[in-house]
């Protein structure tokens, strides 16, 4: 359904994956990977929100970079210019809103595993974002100024995470909140880390994913059209 594309960031030039909604035009989403990279699982979130109305941007943060091996994902994410991330992130934004099958003047943001803290990362540093969603989210070196945040935030952490724990998130949830910021933050009883991705059977569960991505495109639906 959609296309590799380029796009620029404070005078540089990144690239990444859209999807256009069949209607034509919908709010814009960027959609941030896992540790593996821009993998086809990311391309069929963005290929999914756009099938439900959302145009929806995947940057590549490995510029053309994957793995299936966890200690390279590991060494991948650890590697990650964060300064280089946020421009990424920015540009992304900035790229969407120009588009002209975008509506809105804010976007939505989600991300996985390391995107889900750097979802929550873009929309504290930008207040173009008007909808963040994490999905068990983590990177020891991602610190987002909660301070600065102006999107409610919707999160989905796991009961068996063994990168997130219950307790990390319930803090995350305590934190904004004593910001005096948005939060919605669920602890699926049971699930395990990547529970929401259906390319990876041994911690899948569709059960919940469902529950997820309803709640997600009505989170969007209501704050960002």
């Amino acid at each position: 359904m959609g296309e590799m594309v380029r796009f620029p960031m404070n005078g540089e030039s990144g690239g990444g994956y859209l999807a256009a909604p069949p209607a034509g035009s919908g709010p814009g989403v960027v959609v941030i990977q896992e540790w593996w990279g821009l993998v086809d699982h990311i391309k069929a979130v963005a290929d999914r929100l756009a099938g439900a109305g959302f145009t929806a941007l995947a940057p590549d943060f490995y510029d053309g970079r994957t793995t299936t091996s966890p200690d390279e994902a590991g060494k991948l994410m650890m590697a990650l210019n964060i300064d280089g991330a946020e421009k990424k992130l920015r540009g992304a934004v900035d790229y969407l809103l120009s588009r002209g099958e975008v509506q809105g003047e804010r976007v939505g943001t989600v991300g996985f595993c390391m995107g889900g803290q750097l979802s929550l990362y873009a929309a504290c540093a930008n207040p173009r974002v008007g909808a963040c969603v994490d999905f068990y989210g983590i990177h020891p070196n991602v610190q987002p100024d909660l301070a600065a945040l102006q999107a409610p935030v919707l999160g989905f952490f796991a009961e068996k995470d063994g990168f997130v724990p219950p307790a990390a998130a319930r803090q995350l949830e305590s934190d904004l909140k004593t910001a005096g910021k948005s939060a919605d933050i669920t602890v699926f009883e049971g699930a395990d880390h990547a529970f929401f991705n259906d390319t990876r059977s041994e911690v899948y569960n569709a059960e919940y994913a469902a529950e997820c991505w309803s709640r997600m495109v009505a989170f969007y639906n209501a704050h960002l059209r």
